[in-house]
């Protein structure tokens, strides 16, 4: 008699069950309307199917489940705000995978205004850490504009970057202490905020950015900062990119390490915004480019107008925290316009801050030869080096441009990129949509490593399979 072999894309009736009372009373739904808004990212790609949706409300909970999911060797997919944009948290298709929404760790446990440090559960929102640092005083420096629902675990799992990064780093930077659930259900304990901790090798730096893909993020410790005792906020209207340089150079030269953030926005995206939000009126229409500037400290207000004199063609500075969060509110709302515009091939990349003029320029030109009519439309963290660079569709292209020509359009942008050292995923990161291009242009000695790194910890590979250019075990 043939044995009959199991679907490897449905749980086992025994794999159910287990995982199921692992979660804890009501933590589990199978209802498919419920799971369908988890299989879809936030620009509308879906990728494979998950009949089991697990909610655990404690660590222990989660740790069960871990454990649970080895023993049957059922894939986790760790899900936080699903803001994620190349589909980091999507289960892979062809094979049977549980969604793990870490929602209801919704804890912060603790703040400390002295020692400038918070503890946040995975499930708990940006926004809520930014709320909870005002209550005492202090804030936590990285923002971007779905902190309303992203949350700490996605934000660490991503290494996830935002406005401020030019002063304050990524997530990495503001990660002090990590506390994770590891492929064999143990608990990494390193949530102790130190400053100072040289015994060995450091493992939550490994789980910073790793997409869940080797382990599960439960509670991390955030490094707060104090609240700048004069805040600025700018406009400035410049005639390119090069201007944006020039003037972000002058403004270290004047003011230091005071930059806040420093945002390239092109001339079509304010007005893009104005068309579709007529409520956020153009600050200073008809400019081909501007920047979108921020400066926290003190004394800064004369370093920067002499910056702006010598760079600017035309400038408006927010005379108060309404007025500037105005301007902010521009910027947040460009990526959700453009979307709202039309198919574009979307690039999140990092280069060295020197080059992102003339990679602009050339590339834009190299586009316009390889693929006639294309609209390029970027924008971004141009104090980092960090631009999202989208490739439009020709005006007028029908709803086939984008699958017949993303691929050379990405490799075209993503060369170029290699090619002056820089990274094809600024802030993003790989998830599923960017693994074989990782593949193509990474360090083959860094894939390796970390490719040995997984197996090492996961060499069942339930951790989110199928991310990050992982071979599976």
């Amino acid at each position: 008699m043939l044995a009959v072999m199991p679907d490897p894309l449905q749980l086992s009736p025994d794999a159910r069950a287990v995982m199921i009372d692992a979660a804890g009373p009501g933590n589990a739904s199978e209802d498919a309307e419920r799971i369908a808004p988890r299989l879809t990212d936030w620009r509308g790609r879906t990728l494979g199917t998950a009949a089991l949706l697990l909610r655990p409300a404690t660590v222990a909970q989660v740790q069960a489940i871990v454990r649970a999911a080895a023993a049957h060797r059922v894939a986790i997919v760790p899900q936080g705000g699903m803001t994620g944009l190349v589909g980091g948290a999507l289960p892979t298709p062809g094979r049977a995978a549980i969604l793990l929404s870490t929602e209801r760790l919704s804890r912060i446990r603790s703040v400390d205004p002295a020692g400038l440090t918070l503890v946040a559960e995975a499930g708990v929102t940006l926004h809520a850490v930014h709320e909870a640092a005002a209550h005492v005083a202090r804030r936590f420096p990285l923002s971007l504009a779905a902190r309303g629902s992203a949350t700490v675990g996605g934000l660490v799992s991503t290494n996830a970057g935002g406005t401020q990064v030019l002063r304050h780093g990524v997530m990495r930077a503001r990660v002090l202490g990590l506390e994770a659930v590891l492929p064999d259900g143990s608990l990494l304990q390193q949530l102790g905020p130190l400053a100072k901790d040289n015994t060995g090798l450091d493992i939550k730096q490994l789980m910073i950015g790793a997409e869940g893909t080797l382990g599960i993020v439960t509670a991390a410790a955030l490094a707060l900062a104090p609240i700048p005792t004069e805040r600025i906020v700018a406009w400035a209207a410049l005639a390119s990119p090069a201007a944006a340089l020039a003037l972000l150079a002058d403004l270290r030269t004047r003011v230091g390490d005071q930059i806040e953030s420093f945002e390239l926005i092109p001339g079509e995206g304010a007005a893009l915004v104005a068309q579709h939000m007529p409520q956020l009126r153009e600050p200073l229409p008809g400019h081909p480019w501007a920047v979108l500037l921020e400066l926290g400290g003190t004394a800064l207000m004369s370093g920067l107008e002499a910056a702006l004199l010598a760079h600017a063609t035309d400038a408006v500075i927010a005379s108060n925290n309404s007025q500037a969060d105005a301007l902010w509110a521009i910027r947040e709302a460009i990526p959700e316009m453009e979307r709202r515009d039309g198919p574009a091939v979307k690039h999140d990349i990092a280069l060295p801050v020197a080059t992102v003029p003339a990679f602009m320029t050339a590339t834009e030109t190299a586009l316009a030869v390889a693929v006639p009519g294309a609209r390029v439309f970027a924008f971004g963290h141009m104090g980092d080096g960090n631009l999202h660079y989208n490739v439009r569709a020709p005006v007028g292209a029908g709803p086939d441009w984008l699958a017949t020509n993303a691929s050379a359009v990405s490799h075209l942008v993503h060369d170029r990129v290699a090619a002056l050292g820089g990274s094809i995923s600024a802030e993003h990161g790989i998830g599923a949509f960017k693994m074989d291009e990782l593949a193509r242009l990474g360090d083959p000695a860094k894939l390796a490593a970390m490719r040995a790194i997984k197996h090492a910890l996961d060499p069942l590979d339930i951790m989110n399979p199928g991310k990050l250019a992982f071979e599976a075990a």
